[in-house]
């Protein structure tokens, strides 16, 4: 059994983004991810090509290009409001927001600043036009079972890394 990461390996891995402009730690994933390498697309390809042949114990930084995963950062996601037109609950910063437009079709947009007269929201992915690095440290590789190769993953989850990236604040 190597523990080398290699296609139809079990990984387990935290990482971090970090801004690269100010050194801001933007997300942390605390919990180990699990997927199977080659099998599941839990995280980027952009990220994965550089797992292969790293071993557990490893950190790796991987710069990536946003703009590739998230596109061009679109201003006219961004909307500023007077403060009494919002409900009381929606007046955090980092909240998130659904919205549905006539299509039916529902967007997440992200409280980002308020104060006593507005507040602003934006429904750019959070990491959009940002110059980010992923620090991954690898927890574990091993053998992954076929119910795991099946599954893409481990048995009682389904991991979505797309899904924790757009509940980033």
């Amino acid at each position: 059994m190597s523990d080398i990461i290699e296609d139809e390996k079990f990984v387990e891995l935290n990482y971090k983004v970090v801004d690269d402009k100010t050194g801001d730690v933007l997300i942390t994933v605390d919990y180990p991810i699990g997927y199977v390498h080659g099998v599941n697309d839990v995280m980027s390809e952009e990220v994965t090509k550089h797992l292969y042949g790293k071993k557990v114990g490893d950190i790796i930084e991987v710069p990536i290009d946003t703009t590739l995963l998230y596109g061009e950062r679109d201003e006219s996601l961004v909307f500023t409001d007077a403060i009494e037109n919002v409900p009381e609950e929606y007046r955090e910063i980092g909240m998130t927001i659904y919205m549905e437009n006539e299509k039916g079709e529902q967007k997440s947009f992200i409280v980002t600043r308020f104060d006593d007269k507005t507040l602003t929201i934006d429904g750019n992915n959070p990491l959009c036009g940002r110059d980010v690095t992923f620090k991954l440290e690898i927890l574990t590789v091993r053998d992954a079972t076929d119910e795991e190769v099946d599954h893409g993953g481990p048995v009682d989850a389904n991991p979505d890394l797309n899904e924790i990236l757009s509940k980033a604040k």
